[in-house]
């Protein structure tokens, strides 16, 4: 179910461009539409989506309303070798709309077939562009993945 949970969020999330700080890496992926960056051995992968998208049953497992008016970040972090997550990996999002002050993304861990992925929802008014922001820290590690997501109504 993860699998399909995460393709789903994948399939329709929209990236732009990473940012990163040495010694970490970004990138962002055309193909897959996500940003995603490397921090020492820890890749994160984020992606956006409308929780209007998901399946009804996958909206219902994880505790989210289905809405046009409610979008989904999916921050995802995995280790090298499937190592469980250091203590000392952090996340923080946010997301503003066009010149707005950005507001914190409150992100709640999220076990599925035993990883931890972190989930947060932001409001939103289609049609609205948001540019969300990702930092993650890793001992003296940091990078920041910056992307925006277009959002209609449907």
């Amino acid at each position: 179910m993860r699998t399909i949970a995460l393709a789903l969020l994948v399939a329709t999330a929209l990236a732009g461009c990473g940012r990163d700080s040495t010694p970490a890496t970004a990138s962002a992926s055309a193909a897959a539409q996500e940003a995603q960056a490397r921090v020492g051995d820890v890749t994160v992968h984020a992606s956006v989506v409308q929780t209007s998208t998901l399946d009804a049953s996958i909206a219902q497992r994880y505790g989210l309303e289905r809405s046009d008016r409610i979008a989904l970040l999916l921050v995802s972090a995995r280790r090298d070798g499937d190592a469980p997550l250091p203590p000392t990996l952090t996340i923080e999002a946010r997301a503003s709309a066009g010149s707005a002050a950005a507001t914190p993304i409150a992100l709640r861990p999220l076990e599925i077939d035993g990883s931890v992925d972190y989930v947060g929802t932001v409001d939103i008014a289609p049609p609205e562009t948001l540019r969300f922001d990702v930092v993650v820290n890793y001992g003296t590690a940091a990078s920041t993945l910056q992307f925006t997501r277009d959002f209609y109504p449907r």
